[in-house]
């Protein structure tokens, strides 16, 4: 699910206002944005970009690699489908407050015809130095610069965050993978690390979790057999057990998905879960030279 510069971007939802902003700013950055999608304005320029009526229609006439959401949350389950029917293999869902069971809907249609969803709820993808999918800020170079340390977060703002301390640190972002907080998602944090475990350009990774699912728990299982250190932060360690937290999917059911149940099975899986997200940058740095 990392992002390349070299793929095409369809825009579902670009002659809204979040679409319009998002589509300058990723096309500004590099990426490869070959127009959007919509029905009521099929045929029409907009951003100097060619309007389809739906992603059929635009994959019908070039080749599309990922498509982006801006759309609202009763339209999600169409565009996507639209997307999926397309034949597009990544289609990155913004959407938050989508409905769980178009969500579920969608899932079991992308499982079939072979397409990656991330998201929904997510904040999109970044490889720095190439391109970006979503409303990260790539392009603030205090944020983003290009290195050898992939990031996986369910959270957009926490994140940016974990990237801008990355940086402070001297360090460097090799690709950011925003997953989501909602809870069913088409990418898991166990998806998200192996991706990262895979990439050549990425020799470290740091995670940012939150209380509740059990994601990370099955993201340590298989970190538990790769060789390239992980620092992870988990948030909601102070939240009170049965209570949803902000993100729709970090609520934890008595001993299911708490803080220290994640912090013990991350650790048994050799991840080191720092305390807050200024331990993280520090702990790679130890440990990458050790690796070398």
């Amino acid at each position: 699910m990392i992002v390349r510069g070299h793929e095409t971007l369809l825009v579902q939802g670009i002659t809204g206002k979040q679409g319009t902003f998002w589509a300058d700013k990723m096309r500004e950055y590099g990426t490869k944005v070959i127009g959007g999608v919509n029905p009521k304005k099929a045929g029409q320029v907009h951003l100097d970009l060619p309007v389809w009526g739906s992603a059929v229609d635009a994959a019908g006439d070039t080749g599309v690699d990922c498509s982006v959401l801006f759309i609202p949350p009763l339209g999600v389950k169409a565009a996507a489908l639209d997307a999926i029917e397309a034949g597009i293999p990544k289609v990155v869902i913004m959407t938050e407050h989508v409905p769980v069971q178009d969500v579920m809907y969608v899932m079991a249609a992308a499982r079939e015809a072979g397409t990656r969803i991330i998201g929904p709820n997510t904040a999109g993808l970044v490889t720095p130095g190439e391109c970006f999918v979503g409303f990260m800020p790539a392009f603030n170079q205090r944020i983003f610069q290009v290195g050898n340390v992939g990031v996986i977060s369910r959270s957009g703002s926490l994140g940016t965050l974990v990237c801008l301390n990355l940086v402070q640190a001297g360090l460097g972002i090799s690709a950011f993978v925003g997953i989501g907080g909602d809870p069913v998602i088409g990418t898991t944090t166990r998806d998200a690390l192996q991706s990262l475990d895979e990439d050549d350009r990425t020799d470290a990774i740091a995670m940012v979790g939150e209380i509740g699912g059990k994601m990370e728990e099955a993201a340590a299982e298989y970190a538990a057999g790769m060789s390239k250190p992980i620092a992870a932060f988990i948030a909601g360690a102070a939240s009170p057990p049965g209570k949803k937290m902000g993100h729709a999917g970090a609520i934890v059911m008595g001993a299911s998905g708490s803080y220290e149940g994640k912090k013990a099975a991350l650790e048994a899986g050799g991840i080191s879960v720092t305390p807050t997200p200024s331990f993280v940058p520090g702990i790679l740095k130890e440990r990458l030279g050790a690796c070398a």
